[in-house]
């Protein structure tokens, strides 16, 4: 007789269930396609939307001269960046995907931004720093691509000092009824398209609006982070619930 898969062994990748083992590698190879275009598409599928998200999550996160940043799941740096030059006194910009980080590096040194920026190629799930090391913790665009998002909370609070906070900018639930069928066609048509066209990878595009729809809503996200041990939990939607800016406390 063969027993029954363990539910635990398992995660979604997008609408795909998969070895928990095997998603972190499935999720590299995505950034590792589009790392060269993945700015440009950006711009594309959020009809440079994405912009005024990051303008208002640095906002949000208000790094002082006095504070270090961690940024994890940092990407091509565009949080990381615009912290620095809004007054960060230092910024560890943390991605576990080398192409992403080395297209970051280079947008750095074409900026001049070299000063109080260090990169940190790590797991966002295990991060090789000490307890309570860093005033700020912010993650955008990433949490929804870990396999395990309570790992990733748990190491959050444990990097930062007493008083810090954690933030996090991610995919939502849109709460605007009507448009939730235009949202659906851009989603699961318009985007593939494009990443078939301009990135080259209908496949990576497919995955995003899928893990889209599989990520925590705002309450679910917000729980899981009060398990963590965050406290003062809040959350701002942004663009109806496209997206939402999460944030909590370690007292």
């Amino acid at each position: 007789m063969i027993a029954d898969r363990d539910p635990s062994d398992s995660t979604d990748f997008g609408f795909r269930e998969v070895p928990r083992a095997a998603k972190a590698g499935l999720v590299r190879q995505v950034f590792e396609s589009v790392a060269p275009r993945y700015d440009l598409m950006n711009d594309l599928m959020s009809l440079g939307l994405h912009r005024l998200w990051k303008r208002a999550f640095v906002a949000a996160i208000g790094a002082s001269p006095r504070e270090t940043l961690l940024d994890l799941a940092g990407g091509t740096g565009d949080i990381a960046f615009a912290a620095l030059e809004g007054g960060a006194g230092r910024v560890i910009l943390s991605d576990v995907n080398p192409a992403m980080l080395a297209v970051a590096q280079n947008r750095a040194l074409d900026r001049g931004l070299a000063a109080g920026l260090s990169f940190l190629c790590a797991d966002a799930e295990r991060l090789p720093l000490p307890d309570r090391s860093v005033e700020k913790v912010s993650i955008a665009f990433g949490l929804r691509n870990c396999t395990d998002k309570d790992a990733v909370l748990a190491e959050a609070r444990r990097v930062l000092r007493p008083g810090g906070r954690f933030h996090c900018l991610e995919f939502s639930r849109l709460e605007v009824a009507p448009l939730v069928p235009l949202y659906d066609l851009w989603s699961f048509r318009v985007l593939p398209a494009l990443g078939a066209r301009v990135a080259g990878d209908r496949g990576a595009y497919e995955y995003l609006a899928e893990s889209i729809r599989t990520f925590p809503d705002q309450e679910t996200l917000a729980a899981m982070m009060r398990r963590a041990g965050l406290e003062r939990v809040a959350w701002r939607n942004l663009s109806g619930g496209i997206v939402a800016i999460h944030t909590g406390w370690r007292l």
